[in-house]
């Protein structure tokens, strides 16, 4: 299904024109009938207007709270089936844009995520002269009625799909052709964009600081002796981001708030503290109890024990944070998002003493 449908995605229009003979678009002499498989389409192309050329989101991002500096990078779900949406659609052009996009040069753009235009005649045709326009949609051919003098004078937006991954089935939803949306107002259409659409868009946008855990021991610890893990207080932070889509009024703000750090020692030679390996990450932004040499002896509330000497390789030390997510929107609407962790492994070289001298 896949497949067939995209062998049908590739847009077209009634009308003859001079065109770009590129794999992947449609020219002005493209009958519905006569569609193929589009290749990828292109990033760049028409230098009026590269934006219209890349079928890239405009949703901005930006982190409001939460630590900018130092080592940092993005969350992997915890939940292996969770996906960000796949397509959605946005405003894209103004009717004075659209005129200059279609008037000037190659008139080479996306239309739709899969589907290029190349050649003024098919932009003129359908958004000045009031063609209709032809493009597949779930499988079916659609006929989009044409506009007069691409709206001018009216207030709103041309909108236009765009998708995370072309590649997916599923990018294939949002398929219509760029259309017209009266300012200050949401289409309803399917796989419209919601406060919850640039939540889950923000997830893979997080930045969290990297997992730099103390350790006492530092890199060399000894068999049957703990080592002690800990973080200081205010060590972690929650960090917040905003997504904003412009020119709807809808934004959503995605929170990742530390809640557990996870230990893998890196061998089965060894045991962890508490036993599942999970220390708590206390409100402070703490994590464990710092090391004392009068509790060198003590089994640490967060911590490892080798059992096994390391034998010129270290043992490689795991240390990740899960992220609880949360979000809230512009509409009063909020939810939840599955928890995120980021690892980082570390050496740890453990050598075999028979007594030790404090």
């Amino acid at each position: 299904m896949a497949s067939l449908r995209r062998a049908m995605c590739l847009g077209a229009a009634v009308g003859v024109a001079t065109a770009l003979a590129t794999t992947g678009v449609a020219q002005a002499n493209d009958l519905p009938g006569n569609t193929t498989a589009p290749a990828p389409p292109p990033a760049t192309g028409n230098a009026s207007n590269q934006e219209l050329s890349a079928a890239v989101s405009r949703i901005k991002v930006t982190q409001t709270s939460g630590p900018t500096g130092g080592k940092r990078g993005t969350l992997s779900s915890t939940d292996v089936n969770w996906e960000p949406p796949p397509c959605w659609y946005e405003p894209a052009m103004t009717p004075e844009q659209l005129k200059k996009f279609s008037e000037t040069g190659l008139a080479l753009g996306q239309v739709s995520p899969h589907a290029s235009w190349g050649g003024q005649k098919l932009w003129t045709d359908h958004y000045r002269d009031g063609k209709d326009a032809y493009n597949y949609e779930d499988g079916s051919l659609i006929t989009r009625k044409g506009y007069d003098n691409y709206n001018l004078g009216e207030d709103g937006y041309f909108w236009r799909g765009v998708a995370t991954d072309l590649e997916d089935p599923d990018s294939y939803g949002c398929e219509r052709v760029m259309f017209w949306q009266d300012a200050g107002e949401i289409p309803d259409v399917p796989n419209a964009p919601t406060a919850r659409t640039l939540a889950e868009y923000a997830y893979n946008k997080v930045k969290v600081p990297d997992t730099e855990i103390e350790l006492r021991p530092t890199t060399k610890s000894t068999v049957n002796l703990p080592t002690w893990v800990w973080l200081d207080k205010g060590t972690f932070k929650d960090v917040k981001v905003r997504a904003a889509l412009p020119n709807t009024g809808l934004w959503a703000e995605t929170t990742a708030k530390p809640v557990a750090l996870h230990l893998d020692p890196g061998t089965e030679d060894a045991e962890v503290f508490p036993a599942s390996g999970d220390c708590a990450i206390h409100d402070d932004g703490s994590i464990g109890t710092p090391y004392t040499k009068a509790n060198a002896d003590k089994t640490p509330p967060c911590g490892i024990r080798y059992l096994r000497a390391t034998d010129g390789t270290p043992y490689q030390l795991s240390a990740s944070v899960t992220w609880q997510i949360t979000w809230q929107g512009s509409d009063g609407t909020d939810g939840d998002l599955p928890d995120g962790t980021f690892e980082t492994t570390q050496d740890m070289n453990v050598q075999e003493i028979q007594s030790i001298n404090r």
